[in-house]
């Protein structure tokens, strides 16, 4: 049953059909055609699959990111991060990846990351004479920080999948989301100097203390809802709340850049998102409640674990396969049907599982700036105005910058587990 459910899907997949519908068609046949269970218990586990308190941070995360995005906090943390790296040679591109790494401390979405930064940095970048290509570029991989520096949806879904802790699995985001930023401004900074390109970046910046000062409420906001997770004061959902409160309060009553007509298109646009992610995350829970009816996470992880001795090997095998995964499936159908089976053969090697969901949330997140379904690329691609072409011959540097950075994490664990245990064991 598991392998015709696995050549449906990827005959849907290959039709360009919708992920969520592509698994769920294929639970559906497998449903139907090898099992004895009437039709409506798939409805009963699409159900189970969302019938989980901590999936709740995902819509809330989704509206806090848009309530920023309308509330000027994204323009705010711009000229937050170009009042300290942008007076150098190449500070504007690094002002982009500095200021993607804050507003993902607070949005927890790459793509909406992407939208909220991309609409001001791309053009300046452009204006500034920059290529439009490396631009888009640049800001798509610089954006799949959304997902790795806490709070990240991404770590939610796993933790969720494979009963990891969360908080956990947030903190040990920070250091991989460092070094994956810092290897990006070096690697703009070098790029630079050798083409000679933004050797006037620093015209027109804020002075540092007034850039921190308009900026302040926006820097408070991963403070409040970070500090409240790791001082053990809320869970991940209850600070998914609180960072819609914050941001309403900040974009209406501080700032006063949203206005109540505005309020609908942003409620509208987060339902929209939420509801696409929680389909795919419903119709990969049937598919994976399947596979684990038929044992497949079981005996899958037992040959994993037999056939590769050494958790080096290992690892090497499962990133490889990983990242070929990320350039077709989508972030959250991979984490809910691959997890359970990746982690469980992981556990008997001895790779820790917060280790282990760390690489796979970075290994997925190259998955969202690669062809042929790269969310990020698309959105880059809108927002500059041009084609997934024109950035390729950019792009194809900041893969292999975040593949050196994911080789790193996967075999310096202490860079990963540093903080984790530092704070929870």
């Amino acid at each position: 049953m598991s392998g015709m459910m696995l050549t449906v899907m990827l005959v849907l997949f290959a039709a360009a059909v919708p992920v969520a519908i592509a698994i769920g068609i294929s639970a559906v046949v497998g449903i139907a055609g090898f099992t004895s269970f009437p039709m409506i218990v798939a409805a009963q586990q699409l159900f189970v699959a969302l019938d989980k308190f901590p999936l709740a941070a995902i819509p809330f995360f989704i509206l806090a990111g848009a309530l920023m995005e309308m509330g000027g906090i994204s323009r705010r943390l711009v000229e937050f991060a170009r009042s300290i790296v942008g007076g150098i040679q190449g500070g504007l591109p690094a002002t982009c990846v500095v200021t993607c790494m804050i507003f993902a401390a607070i949005s927890g979405s790459s793509v909406a990351t992407t939208f909220a930064i991309g609409a001001i940095m791309i053009p300046a970048l452009v204006r500034a004479g920059y290529p439009v290509g490396f631009a888009a570029a640049l800001q798509a991989t610089a954006a799949e920080l959304g997902v790795v520096i806490p709070p990240s949806i991404p770590m939610i879904l796993y933790g969720v999948t494979t009963q990891t802790s969360i908080p956990e699995l947030f903190i040990a985001g920070i250091g991989p989301g460092i070094l994956i930023a810092g290897a990006l401004i070096a690697t703009v900074l070098v790029w630079c100097r050798i083409k000679g390109w933004g050797k006037q970046d620093g015209e027109g910046r804020l002075p540092f203390l007034t850039a921190t000062r308009q900026a302040g409420w926006a820097l408070m906001m991963p403070v409040v809802v970070l500090g409240g997770i790791y001082g053990g004061i809320t869970t991940p959902t209850e600070a998914s709340v609180i960072a819609v409160v914050y941001a309403l309060i900040v974009g209406v009553v501080i700032h006063r850049e949203i206005r109540l007509p505005d309020l609908f298109p942003i409620f509208r646009k987060s339902v929209i998102t939420s509801a696409v992610i929680l389909f795919i995350i419903a119709c990969a829970g049937l598919f994976s409640w399947l596979l684990n009816r038929q044992g497949v996470p079981d005996a899958a992880a037992a040959w994993l674990a037999t056939s590769f001795d050494s958790p080096a090997l290992f690892l090497l095998v499962v990133n490889l396969f990983l990242f070929l995964v990320g350039m077709f499936v989508e972030t959250s159908a991979s984490i809910i049907v691959l997890a359970p089976i990746l982690q469980e053969a992981a556990g008997r090697l001895g790779v820790d599982a917060v280790h282990f969901g760390t690489i796979m949330v970075v290994n997925l997140a190259l998955g969202m700036i690669t062809p042929p379904f790269g969310v990020n690329l698309f959105a880059a691609a809108q927002v500059a105005g041009c084609g997934v072409d024109q950035m390729m011959r950019y792009l194809v540097v900041f893969i292999g910058v975040v593949f050196a950075c994911l080789m790193v994490i996967t075999y310096v664990p202490t860079l990963v587990l540093f903080l984790p245990h530092l704070v929870f064991r």
